[in-house]
């Protein structure tokens, strides 16, 4: 039998798809499958495909114009070509135009924009709905968007996040690095961006002044908004830390009595995931993919309302029965997620499919 042979394609790449394609590229391996990642060199060195048993072919910036030949050059041969996220897709359905190779992509989440770039975003996703021979989503609201979009084929198919080895028992350590012994603990992860919620966070903060024993809370993670959210906390003299990028977040989150999760919009979050895996109580907005993940299992609250968000963690710091319930819930509900083995195994499915039907 003929090793079948697929080139995962990464455009940006977020760490929630680059960390899946990594599981991927090694589940796939493993099971016989000769994979090639094409995606910018620098994400190479942060998540080693090569130690995974992929080829790693690397990418041109998307503004260079040798860009789609590189990729087509590296496509060349292969029975399945996947894109993770709708650049990369864009990429890749240049690349293939005029070929029969099939492309399948994953929508990991939505992307972001305001005013004119509005229209132009519309445009990508139909043009990379369209040329997809699958879209693969990764929330039913995605899957419903693919379809609006004109995809021929839209699947559900949720991305298994990869366990850590934190656990919620050895948080005491933690918390006396961070200095934090007698005050409860909150904890944000995410880049630093508009549509992460964090100026409605911040508004709550505000309010969480005003309690007997005021929280601290943490955001760990970097980006463009860094120096305007600091300026904040600063002038409003807000009980907030931003703690740059870190490579514990799992031990932090571990540590933490409440997560927050305010987002414009998720698919599958990655904190939302770990909280729950680890039994920390989440609050949380009730968007894009977030009810269908966590379920009865976390507080959820609408999106930019910082007297809903501020409220629903003061009741949970409050009511340490409760705490313990969502905590007991959350590790209930992340025992019914997709493994990564599952994971794995409907990806390979949808490749054998492809390739069975001759569409190659």
């Amino acid at each position: 039998m003929t090793q079948l042979r697929t080139v995962q394609v990464l455009g940006g790449g977020s760490a929630g798809s680059s960390a899946h394609v990594r599981s991927l590229a090694a589940g796939l391996v493993a099971r016989g499958v000769r994979v090639t990642v094409c995606a910018p060199a620098a994400l190479e060195q942060v998540y080693d495909f090569p130690g995974a048993g992929a080829h790693f072919a690397p990418l041109p910036r998307r503004s260079d114009p040798m860009a789609v030949g590189a990729l087509r050059a590296a496509c060349a041969g292969a029975d399945i070509v996947h894109a993770h996220g709708l650049h990369a897709g864009v990429r890749a359905a240049l690349a293939l135009s005029g070929q029969r190779i099939p492309l399948v992509v994953t929508w990991h989440t939505r992307s972001h924009s305001e005013g004119a770039s509005r229209h132009v975003l519309r445009l990508l996703e139909r043009r990379v709905a369209r040329a997809a021979t699958v879209v693969l989503g990764t929330c039913s609201e995605l899957v419903d968007r693919a379809r609006e979009r004109g995809a021929r084929d839209a699947r559900l198919a949720p991305v298994a996040a990869p366990q850590s080895c934190a656990q919620r028992g050895q948080q005491g350590k933690t918390r006396a690095e961070l200095g934090i012994v007698d005050r409860p603990l909150l904890m944000a992860v995410g880049s630093l961006v508009p549509h992460r919620g964090y100026a409605t966070l911040l508004d709550a903060a505000r309010r969480w002044r005003g309690l007997e024993t005021v929280p601290l809370l943490m955001i760990a993670g970097e980006g463009r908004e860094r120096a305007a959210l600091q300026r904040r906390i600063d002038d409003e003299h807000l009980p907030v830390q931003l703690l740059g990028g870190r490579d514990d977040v799992a031990d932090l989150l571990a540590s933490a009595d409440v997560a927050v999760l305010p987002s414009r919009w998720e698919a599958r979050s990655l904190l939302a995931q770990e909280a729950l895996r680890l039994g920390v109580p989440l609050v949380a907005t009730a968007v894009g993919g977030v009810p269908e993940l966590v379920g009865d299992a976390a507080e959820l609250v609408p999106y930019g309302d910082a007297s809903a968000l501020a409220d629903a963690v003061t009741r949970l710091l409050s009511d340490p029965a409760r705490r313990t319930a969502l905590s007991a819930a959350g590790r209930a509900q992340a025992a019914t997620w997709q493994t990564e083995d599952e994971t794995i195994a409907q990806v390979l499915s949808v490749y054998d499919e492809l390739v069975s039907a001759g569409l190659r």
